[in-house]
């Protein structure tokens, strides 16, 4: 390493070293991925092993694999991201924590797995994807040691307890120290002051006399956009025109009043401060900022800087069509970053913002005005973060944000080995008052809850594996539970490891002449009968009774076919173990049953839906298993998995075309913001498409009442907001006729198509034969132009 271990980092490898998995909770930029390494350099050195690198999103699996085959070689290191299949029998895998969680529903074989790295575990909090964090943790085999790797989290102690209750011994190694200091300050009418005056001020939320005095004044008067001078008087950094993306409330760019970013830009280059991620809580507010910063003529690179940064956008967009690249905005998007100067959002052409983050590592851009998901793991350090507003829209109104999230936004500022100190520049509005700021700052609580909830596929997936009754037992040791009930999750846990133990109980007790269950049944009530003739206080009449009823089970005991078995008294012994465990668990279960929560009930209520509609029927045995219906099902995963499995079993596609399938599956997809979610009927595609839609929308609508009728809430309609613009995509049509009819960035489209071609994909899978050919042709139809271009980039 080119630094010395911190104490943190020593620790948690020495846990490792000794054969225990680890949970890492630490700052962003701290070194957490270290001990990952540790954990891959232990398995690599010896013989054979593997380990899995499982992250939460594609970009972050992709930047992960180039790193690991920098060290280790192509032929070691492979990459699986659902869309991407790259040397997947290597011995270092790096994947999407969902592409490892289907591995375990199809029973794949992992006994040569060793180590599992969960970067950004606490991704498990995210209430659309974070039960698949949840699941693996329970579902791994036993052998398997965990590398957790989380953000500061408040509440890191209860979830290592949870893993230590559900995969045995877990070390929780917490560190609060940040490497590189990181020192806050806020911009006020046009002057950068510090946020505390010293570190008592921080630890007492006491913000600095400074910023008192200067709060105190009126609302900021016009020295706010008069920028930084030189030595010289000049302003250097004055906008040469009216800045772009609106300096009033309400505008475009939503940024706070007279925020001067060509000025602010100027004085943290002046002060050695850059680069910076300025965050911005709006894609069209980070857009703005970049045409602002451009019009006023910034430029913060070197002719040496500007040719290395062609070269590497001239490299990595070769195969955008050119017919595509005014629509994209590449041009005006080029000559930013060779000004130094980006924005960084969802909306962004994944290519792009690959650019633009290879670009910022380099060095090369000095500021990237991006919306809080780049504060998500992505690798980008910088000297500076600028936070234009503390409230975001949280889909419903506008919110302040909260203290896990400024620590996690903050934490980018301080590059590890480069700087000395970080930077947190929180841009003053009046809204709030210092003390509120400074206690924001200063509280680092991050409390992580869990966002698990059973669904159709976990369900049938898991019954498939386990029964119902197991199924219950494993939903149980689930961190939502543990979090409600910390004594159920580890009762269930010995419930699982004592019917492990019964199994095996009965194999050896197992008698080649009969049923030694039943035997030993017989045998019990003998001995039963027997305890309860010897007890004293019974009267002649009740001895009798005793008597009789004795001999009459030992006269079954005598004729049963296993009591003339050899080895009958070493079966016996196993017999008697595996009654005295089965009553064990039973005494358990009573006591899991009294305290059973939410997650268990639903699961009751979708096994009841499941069984209604015939995913699940009762063998001849008495146990539920899984139907044909419920084997497809199992193969289905997303939020409309169920709406998914019926309609195909009804065939309600079964009459489109490649187009109309591909839009289709766009529908069940994509979900709009505000009035983006619906298009009249007059601007679908026409045809078979409008049938299959309207019955499609009847199906939903019956699955909808079913749920209800059974306690579970329903799931929203199907969105039809850019089903014309993927059947138009599909039918060939050029990227500007596509999205004419749209708002939806280039980025957004092409997350879509991703969204869609993975459901198609399903399809291709478990369909009926006539389908799948339909669904392989839509893959091909739409997987083209910037889509194909973006590879595996989301």
């Amino acid at each position: 390493m080119p630094f010395g271990l911190d104490p943190f980092q020593r620790e948690a490898c020495e846990a490792l070293e000794s054969g225990s998995s680890v949970l890492v909770a630490a700052p962003t930029g701290a070194g957490k991925t270290v001990v990952a390494e540790f954990a891959i350099r232990m398995t690599m050195e010896a013989p054979t092993g593997r380990v899995f690198y499982t992250t939460p999103m594609k970009a972050l699996s992709n930047q992960k694999h180039r790193e690991l085959t920098e060290v280790y070689g192509a032929a070691s290191v492979g990459l699986l991201t659902g869309d991407t299949s790259i040397n997947g029998d290597a011995r270092i895998v790096v994947m999407t924590t969902e592409v490892l969680r289907n591995m375990l529903y199809e029973g794949r074989d992992l006994s040569q797995l060793e180590h599992v790295v969960m970067d950004e575990v606490h991704y498990l909090a995210d209430r659309f994807r974070g039960a698949v964090w949840e699941e693996v943790i329970i579902h791994l085999p036993r052998h398997v040691r965990l590398v957790s790797l989380s953000a500061t989290v408040s509440n890191a102690e209860e979830f290592g307890a949870w893993l230590d209750a559900v995969r045995g011994d877990t070390r929780v190694i917490v560190s609060e120290h940040r490497p590189v200091p990181l020192d806050a300050h806020v911009h006020i009418r046009g002057r950068l002051v510090d946020l505390f005056d010293s570190k008592a001020g921080e630890e007492t939320h006491r913000p600095g006399r400074e910023l008192l005095e200067l709060a105190r004044g009126t609302d900021l008067d016009d020295s706010a956009a008069h920028g930084h001078r030189d030595r010289g008087g000049h302003n250097r950094y004055r906008s040469r025109r009216p800045p772009k993306g609106g300096s009033r409330p309400g505008r475009p760019g939503g940024f706070p009043a007279r925020v001067d970013r060509v000025a602010l830009i100027g004085m943290l280059d002046e002060r050695a401060m850059l680069p910076a991620i300025d965050f911005i809580f709006s894609r069209a507010g980070c857009d703005a900022a970049v045409q602002q910063v451009v019009a006023g003529g910034v430029r913060l690179t070197t002719p040496e800087d500007r040719a290395e940064i062609r070269a590497i956008v001239d490299e990595r967009t070769r195969l955008l069509d050119d017919a595509d690249l005014a629509v994209l905005g590449y041009w005006d998007w080029r000559d930013g970053l060779e000004r130094g100067v980006a924005a960084h959002h969802a909306g962004l052409l994944p290519v792009f913002k690959e650019v633009v983050e290879e670009l910022f590592r380099a060095r090369l851009l000095k500021v990237v005005f991006a919306t809080e998901t780049l504060a998500l793991g992505i690798n980008m350090p910088a000297r500076t973060v600028v936070l234009e507003q503390l409230e975001k829209f949280n889909g419903e109104a506008r919110v302040r944000i909260t203290p896990g999230e400024y620590t996690q936004l903050t934490g980018r500022a301080g590059r590890r080995g480069i700087d000395t100190e970080g930077h947190a520049v929180v841009i003053w509005n009046g809204k709030l008052q210092p003390v509120e700021v400074a206690s924001l700052a200063s509280r680092r609580t991050y409390p992580l809850h869990s966002s698990f909830r059973p669904t159709y596929n976990m369900a049938v997936n898991l019954v498939d594996r386990l029964g119902v009754v197991g199924t219950r037992e494993v939903l149980e040791t689930s961190f939502a539970q543990f979090q409600a009930d910390r004594s159920v999750v580890q009762l269930a846990r010995r419930v699982v490891d004592q019917r492990a133990s019964l199994a095996g109980y009965e194999e050896s007790m197992r008698c080649h002449l009969g049923d030694f269950a039943e035997y030993a049944q017989l045998r019990r009530e003998v001995s039963d009968l027997e305890q309860e003739g010897a007890r004293a206080g019974l009267s002649h009449g009740e001895h009798d009774r005793l008597q009789r009823q004795l001999q009459g089970v030992r006269r079954r005991m005598r004729a049963h076919p296993c009591h003339a078995c050899p080895e009958r008294e070493q079966h016996a012994r196993w017999g008697e173990r595996y009654w005295r465990l089965r009553r064990d668990i039973e005494r358990a279960e009573r006591q899991i049953d009294r305290r059973t929560g939410q997650i268990a009930e639903r699961f009751d209520r979708i096994i009841e839906i499941l069984r209604e509609l015939d995913y699940l029927e009762t063998g001849d045995d008495g146990h539920e298993r899984v139907t044909g219906a419920g084997d497809m099902l199992r193969r289905i995963y997303g939020e409309r998995d169920l709406l998914t499995a019926e309609c195909l079993r009804r065939g309600l596609w079964s009459s489109l075309d490649a187009p109309g399938l591909a839009a289709m599956a766009c529908a069940l997809v994509f979900e709009g913001r505000r009035d983006e979610g619906m298009l009249p009927d007059r601007m679908l595609p026409k045809g078979p498409f409008l049938d299959a839609l309207d019955a499609t929308q009847r199906l939903w609508a019956q699955l909808d009442e079913l749920e209800q009728a059974h306690r579970l809430p329903g799931s929203i309609p199907l969105q039809t907001g850019i089903t014309l613009a993927m059947h138009r995509w599909a039918r060939g049509y050029p990227l500007e006729g596509v999205l004419a009819d749209t708002d939806l960035a280039a980025g957004d489209f092409v997350r879509w198509t991703k969204q869609t071609i993975d459901v198609l994909e399903q399809l291709g899978d478990v369909a009926p034969k006539r389908l799948r050919r339909t669904a392989d042709e839509a893959v091909e139809r739409i997987r083209r132009g910037v889509v194909e271009a973006s590879g595996s980039a989301l």
